[in-house]
């Protein structure tokens, strides 16, 4: 094979040879040029969701779990109350890590195959004033669902409460524009939709509760409004910061503006989903989501109903033929996930689905039924 095997994830990426030879170059942490990559990255960011005016971004090192823990640390006092919408593997990832850090958090259940409640939102904050933030995955990539954003800021917009928003797996390719969204933090990563590489997340602050952040975490590494603070006044990370990987995002968000911004990737992946699907419903796959629920991010298809069917030995066949799959993250029902995003087309959607057929056909499987 003459290349890289195509990352069918939702995170990292298949990435462009530009956003890799842009990690080739050593940055001073300190140094004026770096301090400029830091500066230009976050007035980007900051664009694509139209918000210069009512938030900042605050950087920070590690993977976008570091962030969602970050941002839950910052905006929910100690003696907050944080109210979780629950439909799939990432909600509960953000239940726990809230329950982990001390914050009272109520959780409310709903099917993975659906998408969450605006009106029992709105029911459960009518009926409990200690209720402080609400926290929503706005694309669930446990199933691929998409979950009703503006409706739910709505709701907490009229309530008066908070909104911490994961959007991990949506930010920069679905909409989100904070002049018309209310949210109190967004959160996102390098290695999704703006196709850099993993190591680094960041979280949007509106402006209006950045004050009021001052001394709420209790991690010293994880403090974004001191992270916010330092970067102000310096330019500067305030520990070591994860330079190549700050150097590859920007080349990667001057690419994204070059392809025609947020609604051109969406199309893209648009394209690529609907391409997907069409060629793994001929192969007899069926999608576990109903089409209005499904974000053109990651599709979760039921595994092939066969005796001989093994995701380990499927895993390895789509290996061999350059496609790297992803595991179910259902407990209920046997399935498996292929990404649609990162920099692919629609050429190699359908190189997915025939190394998908292939691999079915080495296993003795043939069409699924």
């Amino acid at each position: 094979m003459d290349r890289d095997a195509i990352l069918l994830t939702p995170g990292p990426l298949t990435t462009t040879l530009r956003t890799k030879l842009a990690m080739l170059r050593d940055w001073g942490s300190w140094d004026a040029d770096f301090n400029r990559l830091t500066a230009d990255l976050r007035a980007r960011l900051l664009a694509i969701v139209h918000g210069a005016e009512s938030h900042v971004v605050v950087p920070l090192q590690g993977s976008g779990t570091f962030s969602v823990e970050a941002a839950v640390a910052t905006v929910v006092p100690r003696d907050g109350h944080i109210l979780v919408l629950d439909n799939g593997a990432y909600c509960k990832r953000l239940a726990r890590l809230s329950t982990l850090m001390g914050r009272r958090t109520t959780i409310v259940p709903h099917a993975e195959d659906a998408a969450v409640s605006p009106a029992e939102l709105d029911a459960r904050l009518a009926a409990d004033a200690s209720i402080t933030h609400v926290g929503l995955i706005h694309c669930e990539t446990g199933t691929g669902v998409l979950n009703p954003l503006a409706a739910v800021a709505d709701v907490c917009a009229r309530h008066g409460r908070g909104l911490i928003v994961d959007a991990m797996s949506s930010f920069a390719a679905l909409a989100i524009d904070a002049r018309e969204v209310r949210f109190d933090a967004l959160i996102a990563a390098s290695g999704k939709c703006l196709e850099g590489v993993p190591g680094m997340g960041f979280v949007f602050i509106r402006k209006a509760v950045l004050a009021d952040c001052e001394g709420r975490s209790q991690s010293l590494a994880m403090d974004l409004h001191d992270q916010h603070a330092y970067m102000e006044k310096t330019g500067q990370w305030r520990f070591t910061p994860p330079t190549h990987v700050v150097a590859a995002l920007l080349e990667a968000l001057r690419q994204f503006d070059e392809e025609g911004g947020r609604p051109a990737r969406l199309a893209r992946y648009t394209d690529n989903c609907r391409t997907l699907i069409d060629g793994m419903t001929a192969l007899g796959l069926r999608p576990f989501l109903e089409p209005a629920l499904q974000a053109p991010i990651i599709v979760t298809f039921h595994a092939p109903a066969h005796p001989r069917y093994d995701f380990r030995t499927f895993y390895e066949a789509a290996k061999r033929r350059g496609f790297i799959l992803y595991p179910g993250k259902l407990t209920q029902v046997e399935t498996f996930r292929v990404g649609c995003i990162g920099a692919i087309g629609r050429n190699e959607m359908r190189q997915a689905v025939a190394a998908v057929r292939e691999a079915m056909e080495e296993m003795g499987i043939g069409r699924s039924e």
